[in-house]
């Protein structure tokens, strides 16, 4: 095999992988996980907010 041949036998790999990827990322079974990774930041918002009327520090 010459270097042309490796390099056209990688490209077809990583384009497989992509499509499997994005399969993956589309599918309905995905949904809620990632509804619920998006509202982590809010989670985190309202525990800050309460530790800083607790101790009275602006931070």
């Amino acid at each position: 095999m010459d270097a042309g041949t490796i390099h056209a036998i990688w490209t077809v790999i990583l384009f497989c992988s992509m499509i499997g990827i994005i399969f993956w990322a589309y599918s309905k079974k995905q949904t809620a996980r990632f509804d619920e990774a998006a509202n982590l930041v809010f989670a985190d918002e309202h525990e800050d907010t309460s530790s800083q009327n607790k101790t009275g520090v602006d931070k």
